[in-house]
């Protein structure tokens, strides 16, 4: 209950905080530690979903993030509550989204006695968020909570780890609220422009890799325009083929874990590489094999808003800090040149791409995912969401689903088990006309699947297709390279995952063969409820173009040689 004296309790001051920076969805699961924050959620205009484990509801805040970008909310309680949610969090700073999580914590005055669950939030999280901090006075919430705001969204975003002592959110005090913040975005100077342009002037083969944080739907659009203007071919890096539309005729394709062989050829012929966003870290840089270090075999321009992270690797020709929004739009200004030296590379390039994508590669056994992604990208609208994990199976997705629309695709850079079906809820969450559809494996699924009950509680009728091969794949490929023969640690033994999505009060259907994929994701579709389609495989696929037997065989003969 609100006081009449103008006093508000810290829990009050804090969700009052929240709504005035345009907070409309929090995850959580609750706990004792911050009841009056919950208490003060009652009746405000946030909408909260309660999940059933912590690193779910930290994942379904850090999608919220990374898509919109503005920071994701997520509150946890102390101790087990918090290390529970750190898988969210190192997924928000890897793949640079803004989040905030909210950590109940121990009363003020039980500090440094190893009470109850206590942690040093500052420590534990000190080196994966942009900022840990706890809040020791009430009338300080709404300074510290702007600065959080501030602090996710600007420069490279990131996530912000909150601490909020028991006793102070029962505090009642007067104090201030802050103003709605507003991410700062950061322009490239008109020197910078000039430079670029003389450099894309004299260049012969260039080539444009986006990536990261920071985007818009306009800034796409502004890309997608300039490279129409200079015929330039631009690829995205790992999982960010949402960037660019894959049916305009300047795009190259997907460059992230096994690219195709062509646009690899293509990228390290470039004179020229106009790197945006991106970090252009282990997995699109190919364990950073694509770049010398620090010095760049080309010319290198890279964009980011980040200013740390520019020199950090590579030292680029030309340094633009700029964030990926602010820059396209000062691309608007440049032209090409009369005679474009590079002419027809673009139209090669989408050519090679359509060429690696259009049909799938035959696999062993009778489901084949490859021609399953043929199928969605061939029935789904072009606003479909698709979500994933973590594991081989993704590699389908990336090489054979095509991505039309801005932030149609959800998956983590960081390359995080289990995230696939908590960033499906939460994109159903905010687009609830939307299909969204995760793609996961039986390991990956696993890892956060008892949050199925939150989609079944919250009506958000995803459909996950779970790939079940009763193996952790990605680490059974890698034990087959170094280890032939020698499967330890690998072997799953999974449920009967129809049975699974019944019991929760969803729809299960299974899929044995690829024929007959299409009516059953018309049968989830028409159920109305979450829904898992068991894809039942045998453990011989591994990529789309490698097989358990082969990858295993492949590694003795080279032991006998």
């Amino acid at each position: 209950m609100r006081a009449n004296d103008g006093t508000r309790t810290g829990g009050q001051i804090l969700i009052d905080q929240l709504e005035i920076h345009g907070v409309t969805h929090a995850f959580c699961v609750p706990g004792e530690s911050y009841l009056a924050a919950l208490d003060a959620l009652h009746g405000s205009k946030i909408a909260l979903t309660v999940c059933r484990h912590e690193g779910a509801a930290s994942m379904m805040a850090e999608a919220v993030g990374k898509t919109t970008g503005r920071p994701g909310i997520c509150f946890v309680t102390r101790g087990p509550g918090a290390t529970n949610a750190a898988s969210g969090v190192h997924i928000a700073r890897q793949d640079s989204s803004p989040m905030i999580l909210f950590v109940g914590q121990i009363g003020r005055d039980m500090r440094e006695r190893e009470a109850f669950q206590e942690l040093d939030y500052r420590a534990v999280f000190g080196t994966v968020a942009k900022w840990a901090t706890e809040i020791d006075d009430a009338t300080r919430i709404p300074e510290i909570v702007s600065r959080a705001f501030h602090t996710a969204c600007n420069g490279r975003p990131g996530p912000v780890v909150i601490a909020l002592p028991e006793d102070m959110l029962t505090d009642r005090v007067v104090t201030d609220n802050a103003t709605a913040f507003e991410p700062v975005e950061i322009w490239p100077g008109l020197t910078d422009m000039s430079r670029l342009q003389k450099m894309l002037w004299a260049a012969k083969r260039p080539v444009a890799l986006i990536g990261g944080s920071r985007w818009s739907e306009a800034a796409t659009a502004a890309m997608m325009r300039f490279a129409e203007r200079f015929q330039l071919p631009v690829a995205t890096t790992f999982r960010r083929q949402y960037l660019f539309d894959a049916t305009h005729p300047c795009y190259a394709g997907d460059f992230g874990i096994g690219p195709n062989p062509k646009l690899l050829a293509r990228v390290k012929g470039a004179d020229l590489v106009l790197l945006i966003g991106d970090r252009m870290s282990e997995m699109s840089s190919q364990s950073y094999t694509l770049f010398g270090i620090p010095e760049p075999q080309m010319k290198l321009v890279h964009v980011h808003p980040g200013s740390e992270e520019l020199g950090r690797v590579y030292h680029p020709t030309l340094a633009i800090n700029a964030s990926p929004t602010a820059f396209c739009a000062a691309l608007e200004g440049l032209q090409p040149p009369n005679e474009i030296s590079w002419r027809g590379e673009a139209d090669t390039a989408h050519a090679d791409f359509l060429s690696w994508t259009e049909k799938a590669t035959p696999q062993p056994g009778p489901t084949n995912l490859g021609e399953i992604m043929v199928w969605l990208r061939e029935n789904l609208t072009a606003d479909a969401i698709i979500t994933n994990g973590a594991g081989n199976f993704a590699t389908w997705v990336n090489r054979f689903y095509r991505f039309r629309k801005y932030a149609t695709l959800v998956g983590p850079t960081s390359g995080s088990m289990g995230y696939g079906l908590p960033a499906a809820m939460a994109m159903k969450t905010l687009h609830p006309g939307r299909v969204v559809v995760c793609i996961a494996g039986d390991g990956d699924f696993m890892m956060t699947g008892n949050d199925f009950a939150t989609a079944v509680q919250y009506e958000l009728p995803v459909i996950v297709v779970l790939w079940d091969n009763g193996t952790y794949g990605t680490i059974r490929m890698h034990q087959e390279r170094e280890y032939p023969g020698r499967v330890v640690g690998t072997e799953l033994k999974n449920p009967d995952f129809v049975a699974y999505a019944k019991a929760f009060g969803g729809f299960g259907v299974l899929v044995e063969k690829t024929a007959d994929f299409p009516a059953a994701f018309a049968a989830a579709q028409k159920s109305g409820k979450p829904s898992i389609i068991h894809l039942k495989v045998n453990d011989e696929p591994l990529t789309p173009g490698m097989s358990m037997s082969a990858i295993r065989e492949k590694a003795l003969g080279a032991s006998k040689g």
